[in-house]
């Protein structure tokens, strides 16, 4: 059996000049970046905004197993299949951390035979735009310590600094760092942190940003400390803005690639759902709805952390109304959820089937809570039995819900055609009655507890001492009507991720409350959930190799 490495190796890929084409968009709305990919030029946007919307399809799944769930892989199958059947159509994802590539998960390109390409361009180094980030990210953290070197004049209090520093890779090492050690002229000394690039609020901001205004006035609203007096001290008053959007003039605007299939793809912006937002950018999605009659994206994990922050965050903001939602499952991730090991998942097991599938019960409810049609589809593995698929396929339509088999991983677009055919049927029938979860008006507290209660299913909220103290902190400042943008493991629905399925009769602690103020939305960390990852005990970059002919191999 090939690898998805070999698959995408052996693809026959278009130019993307010709890609590019299928949507109609000219040479001189693109920017080469070699054969393959390419950038949309700013002038792009202001030739179609005029045309109207294509429909918005939101592709998220239950809550991720080790089993694996193949939502990015779904989301390219049904974006294939849409075109087979003749539909102009674009998938819109996000771009992978470097993290996960050389960590544990892997790359975000799909699989098999739905994927995304050149996979190991988009996997790797792509256009440069998270380097980009990153720069931004850490040329204003060295503004703000020179700042304090070189007199002080902001009146900064060293320790109450909150901007942290950054890199796209998983290292556990920098989590806590001391800096400034050494001699008088080599900085102030202080503790200070990383994130991994794709939590940081830089990412955040592009990915909610406009246009390149709508960007600078989001940079200038970063509060990175806070004065002596308690005041908040910004990146404006670093005077870093205009440096930093230098450096993000070209990673703020979304690329073009394809998929194994010449399906248009576009790939822009990466932040993770558990701990930041977890959709693609804006822009991206809003240059796809014009270009196209059917766009799907995807959120990040399951939907009680990308779809949520999707519909909460994203689409609040934006202005984005979804018409589908396509809810992605396994057989394996299901029993799994019913707490069958995952050596004795290929075995059928209709009980383990009957105790996990209360977990994707609780995601149809909650998707059905912002007034979405829903559409259920098993990503079919060869170990599934008729009895099992039977079992999933009745309880998914007993609640109303469309029920598609997908077999894109084995197939590409043509496994994908029940889906989609489900997908445009409900497109056609149903109509999305799309509302928000809170009101702005809704006081920060209130809007934990009702995405906890809501969508995780707690019983109530504890706050540590310093997070209900930064709550009432943050309203005072006010940031009040803003969304909040909840930090949770994603392996439970819960904030401890050994409780699997349904949980019931938890809390759910927040430890720590922030404001990404130029993202627009305060951040509530829960459990033990980390904004640095670690590698595992073998990470994946162990397998990772270039060949004699220059070929990456061991990526997947």
């Amino acid at each position: 059996m090939k690898t998805d490495i070999e698959i995408a190796q052996e693809a026959k890929m278009l130019p993307i000049g010709q890609v590019a084409a299928k949507l109609f968009v000219s040479e001189d709305d693109l920017d080469y970046y070699g054969k393959y990919k390419a950038k949309f030029a700013d002038s792009l946007y202001g030739k179609i905004e005029g045309k109207p919307d294509g429909k918005l399809v939101l592709m998220t799944a239950v809550n991720p197993t080790p089993a694996g769930e193949g939502k990015t892989t779904t989301t390219v199958g049904l974006g294939q299949a849409l075109g087979k059947l003749g539909k102009n159509a674009v998938i819109a994802l996000r771009e992978p951390s470097l993290g996960p590539c050389f960590g544990i998960k892997g790359g975000a390109a799909g699989g098999g035979h739905a994927q995304v390409v050149p996979m190991e361009d988009l996997n790797l180094h792509f256009t440069g735009d998270f380097h980009a980030i990153t720069s931004a990210n850490n040329l204003l953290a060295a503004m703000l310590d020179n700042h304090l070197q070189q007199g002080n004049a902001l009146r900064i209090d060293p320790k109450q600094i909150v901007f942290k520093r950054c890199e796209d890779m998983n290292d556990r090492a920098l989590r806590n760092i001391v800096v400034g050690m050494g001699n008088r002229m080599d900085g102030v000394l202080r503790e200070d942190h990383f994130v991994i690039t794709v939590a940081t609020e830089i990412m955040a901001i592009l990915c909610l940003a406009e246009d390149m205004q709508d960007l600078k006035n989001r940079l200038a609203k970063i509060i990175v400390a806070y004065d002596r007096d308690g005041g908040p001290v910004t990146a404006k008053d670093l005077k870093a803005v205009g440096a930093m959007a230098a450096l993000l003039k070209d990673a703020v605007r979304p690329n073009l690639v394809q998929t194994l299939e010449n399906t248009p793809a576009i790939v822009h912006g990466g932040p993770f759902a558990n701990i930041a937002h977890g959709c693609n950018s804006v822009r991206a999605t809003k240059t796809a709805l014009k270009l196209a009659d059917y766009v799907v994206t995807e959120a990040g994990f399951g939907a009680d952390l990308g779809a949520e922050k999707f519909f909460d965050i994203k689409c609040r903001m934006a202005g984005l109304k979804p018409d589908a939602v396509v809810l992605v499952a396994t057989v394996r991730a299901l029993k799994y959820n019913g707490g069958v090991a995952k050596e004795q998942l290929s075995v059928e097991n209709l009980a383990a089937l009957s105790a996990g599938i209360a977990n994707l019960e609780k995601h149809i409810e909650n998707i059905r809570k912002y007034g979405v049609p829903c559409i259920v589809t098993l990503n079919r593995f060869v170990s599934d039995t008729e009895a099992e698929l039977a079992y999933v396929k009745a309880f998914c339509e007993e609640r109303g819900c469309e029920f598609a088999l997908s077999e894109v991983w084995e197939k590409g677009g043509a496994g994908g055609i029940e889906l989609a055919e489900k997908v445009l049927k409900t497109l056609g029938e149903k109509k999305s009655d799309f509302t928000l979860l809170y009101p702005d008006e809704m006081p920060l507290e209130e809007k934990i507890r009702t995405v906890a209660r809501e969508i995780y299913g707690a019983d109530d909220v504890t706050f540590d001492a310093a997070a209900g103290k930064q709550l009432v902190k943050l309203t005072q400042m006010g940031f009040g009507n803003l969304p909040v943008c909840m930090a949770k493991n994603q392996y439970s629905l819960s904030d401890d991720p050994a409780k699997l399925g349904r949980p019931s009769g938890f809390t759910v602690n927040v430890r720590e409350v922030y404001v990404s103020a130029g993202a627009g939305f305060v951040v509530a960390l829960t459990g033990t959930v980390m904004t640095m990852p670690g590698l595992p005990k073998v990470p994946a970059a162990e397998r990772i190799d270039v060949d004699g002919d220059g070929r990456v191999v061991g990526l997947f």
